[in-house]
Protein backbone atom coordinates (compact mmCIF):
# COMPACT_ATOMS: atom_id res chain seq x y z
CA UNK A 1 0.00 0.00 0.00
CA UNK A 2 1.49 3.48 -1.05
CA UNK A 3 2.14 6.30 1.34
CA UNK A 4 -0.80 8.14 0.40
CA UNK A 5 -3.05 5.38 0.52
CA UNK A 6 -2.31 4.60 3.87
CA UNK A 7 -2.42 8.13 5.02
CA UNK A 8 -6.58 7.98 3.42
CA UNK A 9 -7.10 5.28 5.22
CA UNK A 10 -5.95 6.91 8.31
CA UNK A 11 -8.39 9.83 7.16
CA UNK A 12 -11.30 7.83 6.68
CA UNK A 13 -10.71 6.03 9.73
CA UNK A 14 -10.55 9.06 12.25
CA UNK A 15 -13.50 10.34 10.60
CA UNK A 16 -15.44 7.63 11.26
CA UNK A 17 -14.26 6.87 14.88
CA UNK A 18 -14.78 10.41 15.62
CA UNK A 19 -17.23 12.38 13.02
CA UNK A 20 -17.06 16.27 13.19
CA UNK A 21 -20.27 17.98 13.58
CA UNK A 22 -22.19 14.79 14.72
CA UNK A 23 -25.52 15.17 16.45
CA UNK A 24 -28.87 16.47 16.45
CA UNK A 25 -29.31 20.66 15.71
CA UNK A 26 -31.76 22.28 17.52
CA UNK A 27 -34.22 24.33 15.59
CA UNK A 28 -32.66 23.91 12.47
CA UNK A 29 -33.56 25.70 9.00
CA UNK A 30 -33.63 22.95 6.67
CA UNK A 31 -33.25 19.04 7.23
CA UNK A 32 -33.19 15.78 5.30
CA UNK A 33 -33.23 12.19 5.82
CA UNK A 34 -31.34 9.65 3.78
CA UNK A 35 -31.22 6.14 3.25
CA UNK A 36 -29.11 3.67 1.24
CA UNK A 37 -31.30 0.40 0.70
CA UNK A 38 -28.20 -1.28 -0.43
CA UNK A 39 -26.50 -1.35 2.94
CA UNK A 40 -28.97 0.13 5.21
CA UNK A 41 -26.94 3.44 6.21
CA UNK A 42 -28.91 6.22 7.11
CA UNK A 43 -28.59 9.71 7.84
CA UNK A 44 -30.03 13.08 8.58
CA UNK A 45 -28.40 16.31 7.81
CA UNK A 46 -29.55 19.84 9.42
CA UNK A 47 -28.26 23.25 8.38
CA UNK A 48 -29.00 26.62 9.05
CA UNK A 49 -28.05 29.18 6.86
CA UNK A 50 -28.08 33.21 7.56
CA UNK A 51 -27.76 35.16 4.41
CA UNK A 52 -27.25 32.88 2.06
CA UNK A 53 -24.43 31.14 3.59
CA UNK A 54 -24.35 27.58 5.40
CA UNK A 55 -23.55 29.09 9.11
CA UNK A 56 -23.64 25.64 10.11
CA UNK A 57 -24.47 21.86 9.12
CA UNK A 58 -24.54 18.73 11.62
CA UNK A 59 -25.38 15.43 10.70
CA UNK A 60 -27.18 12.33 12.76
CA UNK A 61 -27.33 8.50 11.90
CA UNK A 62 -25.39 5.67 10.89
CA UNK A 63 -23.43 3.86 8.53
CA UNK A 64 -20.09 2.22 7.03
CA UNK A 65 -17.08 4.26 7.54
CA UNK A 66 -17.10 5.41 3.85
CA UNK A 67 -20.65 6.90 4.40
CA UNK A 68 -20.02 8.61 8.15
CA UNK A 69 -16.39 10.10 7.02
CA UNK A 70 -17.75 11.49 4.14
CA UNK A 71 -20.45 12.58 6.32
CA UNK A 72 -18.03 14.39 8.48
CA UNK A 73 -15.95 15.71 5.96
CA UNK A 74 -18.46 17.33 3.88
CA UNK A 75 -19.44 18.86 7.49
CA UNK A 76 -16.29 20.65 7.91
CA UNK A 77 -16.32 21.85 4.40
CA UNK A 78 -19.44 23.53 3.93
CA UNK A 79 -19.42 26.05 6.77
CA UNK A 80 -19.45 29.39 5.47
CA UNK A 81 -20.38 28.10 1.68
CA UNK A 82 -23.09 29.13 -0.14
CA UNK A 83 -25.32 27.06 -1.41
CA UNK A 84 -24.15 27.45 -5.22
CA UNK A 85 -20.48 26.60 -3.68
CA UNK A 86 -21.45 23.46 -1.44
CA UNK A 87 -23.27 22.34 -5.16
CA UNK A 88 -19.92 22.95 -7.15
CA UNK A 89 -18.42 20.89 -4.30
CA UNK A 90 -20.40 17.77 -4.52
CA UNK A 91 -20.31 18.06 -8.06
CA UNK A 92 -16.41 17.90 -7.83
CA UNK A 93 -16.50 15.15 -5.56
CA UNK A 94 -18.99 13.28 -7.39
CA UNK A 95 -17.64 13.75 -10.67
CA UNK A 96 -13.84 12.11 -8.85
CA UNK A 97 -15.24 9.50 -7.25
CA UNK A 98 -17.16 8.49 -10.47
CA UNK A 99 -14.37 8.64 -12.81
CA UNK A 100 -12.02 6.29 -14.29
CA UNK A 101 -9.25 4.90 -11.62
CA UNK A 102 -6.46 6.36 -13.87
CA UNK A 103 -8.47 9.91 -15.00
CA UNK A 104 -6.94 12.97 -13.12
CA UNK A 105 -8.77 15.41 -11.05
CA UNK A 106 -7.74 19.06 -9.32
CA UNK A 107 -6.95 17.78 -5.91
CA UNK A 108 -6.86 21.63 -4.83
CA UNK A 109 -10.64 22.15 -5.91
CA UNK A 110 -11.60 19.16 -3.39
CA UNK A 111 -9.22 19.24 -0.41
CA UNK A 112 -9.83 17.19 1.92
CA UNK A 113 -12.62 15.00 -0.12
CA UNK A 114 -9.18 13.30 -1.91
CA UNK A 115 -9.17 10.84 0.44
CA UNK A 116 -11.88 9.21 -1.72
CA UNK A 117 -10.19 8.84 -4.61
CA UNK A 118 -9.84 5.30 -3.79
CA UNK A 119 -13.59 4.71 -3.92
CA UNK A 120 -13.25 5.00 -7.82
CA UNK A 121 -11.72 1.24 -7.65
CA UNK A 122 -14.97 0.11 -6.19
CA UNK A 123 -18.09 1.85 -7.67
CA UNK A 124 -20.49 -0.34 -5.67
CA UNK A 125 -19.21 2.28 -2.37
CA UNK A 126 -20.32 5.21 -4.76
CA UNK A 127 -23.49 5.54 -2.87
CA UNK A 128 -21.59 4.61 0.53
CA UNK A 129 -19.75 8.16 0.14
CA UNK A 130 -22.37 10.47 -1.49
CA UNK A 131 -25.35 9.28 0.84
CA UNK A 132 -24.63 12.42 3.19
CA UNK A 133 -24.07 14.71 0.00
CA UNK A 134 -27.19 13.80 -1.52
CA UNK A 135 -29.16 14.67 1.80
CA UNK A 136 -27.93 17.55 1.70
CA UNK A 137 -29.20 18.71 -1.48
CA UNK A 138 -32.71 17.64 -0.41
CA UNK A 139 -32.15 19.78 2.58
CA UNK A 140 -31.05 22.50 0.93
CA UNK A 141 -34.04 22.52 -1.70
CA UNK A 142 -36.34 21.77 1.06
CA UNK A 143 -37.26 18.52 -0.16
CA UNK A 144 -38.96 16.26 2.38
CA UNK A 145 -39.16 12.98 1.30
CA UNK A 146 -36.45 10.44 2.60
CA UNK A 147 -33.22 10.29 -0.09
CA UNK A 148 -32.07 7.29 -1.48
CA UNK A 149 -29.57 6.33 -3.85
CA UNK A 150 -31.34 3.57 -5.05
Amino acid sequence: MSNERALYQKVILDHNKSPRNFGVMEDPDFEAEGYNALCGDQFRVYLRIKDGIIEEVQFEGSGCAISKSSASIMTTLLKGKTREEAKLLFDNFKGMITSNPDASFDAKELGKLIVFSGVREFPIRVKCATLAWHTLLAALKGEADTVSTE
